[in-house]
């Protein structure tokens, strides 16, 4: 009997970013994000077509690779979309089984398992597509003690990483797709990898006066891996998810959300590096004590870091959304601080995306 539960999630390895320039993207997150570079492969070790650094935030992870000279994939990929993740990787405890599981339930595969091995052991990787050209890595390393993959090296920090981190796990990866297409890849996950449904916002949930969207997100059973999954729905004006794929070019991942225990120290230290997060109008604070109750930050704190709140029948979030951080105005990141609410702030959605609509409006966007 096929069981989903065959299918298990430890968690996200890492988040794989392709960018024009990984030196300097490298160095971005290091400074702005307080991540610490940890280990390397290029020219300089044999890779001789690509410059790949790879960040480490708690057990956050991203990996960030441009290319090291014209005409490869990695710099394709970078002129159709601009800056953005080619890869969420999932670490599991057996890569070859869940490669075989996934293509049997309908999944389409990248690249087949292989092992590589170094001096730390051996890893056994395999990848299958998902939306757009977003893809999903399964990482086995239980055999493995090494650096981060065979063929990297551990390398200095690009500068001295901060004395307290910003964000210490990915809490969520979002994906945007096109109109109609939502509910065929939530069955994806739900298919292929035995994925729930864990929340949906529909209709009026996600909606202002000019645009609209739709929302539903599915999760692993131990809610550790959650992927809310956006489509555009009928709005008087652009939205947010018509702008993304208009200038991502398609399908791909729309944000990430680092959890943090610290979100007022995290936001105040980033923000002095100069990351721009977006702007909540006064208004928004003058009634939240009467509906979100008390939480661990007071709302003169909130107000002043423009942070937002929300409660629902398990507890209380905070959390604060960057503005894009590259030239295009796709991806961005979200941080969020969790006090037993497993949600994603629904009572935000408002507030958040007439924010999203001031800026797509400066763009000329909206």
């Amino acid at each position: 009997m096929d069981d989903k539960a065959d299918f298990p999630v430890l968690g996200v390895d890492h988040v794989h970013f392709l960018v024009g320039n990984a030196r300097q993207a490298a160095h971005y997150y290091s400074t702005a994000f307080g991540m610490v570079v940890t280990a390397y492969r290029g020219p300089e070790t044999g890779r001789r077509d690509h410059a790949e650094y790879v960040l480490e935030s708690g057990g956050a992870r991203f990996v960030i690779t441009g290319e090291a000279h014209a005409g490869t994939d990695v710099g394709r990929h970078v002129a159709a979309h601009g800056d953005g993740v080619l890869d969420i990787a999932l670490a599991v405890p057996d890569a070859a089984h869940a490669y075989e599981l996934a293509l049997a339930r309908g999944a389409r595969g990248v690249t087949e398992p292989a092992v590589s091995e170094d001096d730390g052991g051996k890893v056994v990787t395999a990848c299958i597509s998902t939306y757009g050209e977003t893809r999903h890595s399964l990482i086995e390393r239980t055999n493995y003690s090494g650096v981060f993959l065979p063929g990297f090296l551990a390398r200095e920090p690009i500068v001295a990483p901060p004395a307290k981190r910003y964000f210490q796990a990915i809490d969520h990866c979002v994906g945007n797709v096109e109109l109609g297409q939502m509910d065929t890849w939530v069955g994806f996950y739900n298919r292929v990898m035995g994925f729930t449904n864990m929340k949906e916002f529909l209709g009026d949930d996600i909606a202002t006066e000019y645009s609209a969207l739709m929302s539903k997100v599915v999760a692993d059973g131990s809610r550790k891996v959650k992927f809310p999954l956006n489509e555009p729905a009928a709005g008087r004006k652009k939205s947010q998810i018509d702008e993304y794929l208009e200038f991502y070019g398609g399908p791909g991942v729309q944000h990430i959300a680092l959890a943090t225990g610290d979100i007022v120290g995290s936001v105040r230290a980033m923000r002095a590096q100069g990351v721009e997060f977006l702007a909540t109008p006064d208004a928004y604070y003058d009634s939240l004590g009467d509906w979100v109750g008390d939480t661990r930050v007071p709302v003169d704190i909130l107000r002043e870091c423009k942070i937002l709140a929300d409660r629902d029948e398990d507890g209380y979030l905070l959390q604060i959304f960057t503005r894009p951080v590259q030239d295009r105005p796709t991806v961005f990141f979200e941080l969020i601080e969790r006090h037993g609410s497993m949600g994603f702030g629904k009572g935000n959605f408002k507030a958040l995306f007439e924010a999203i609509e001031r800026e797509q409006a400066l763009r000329g966007n909206l």
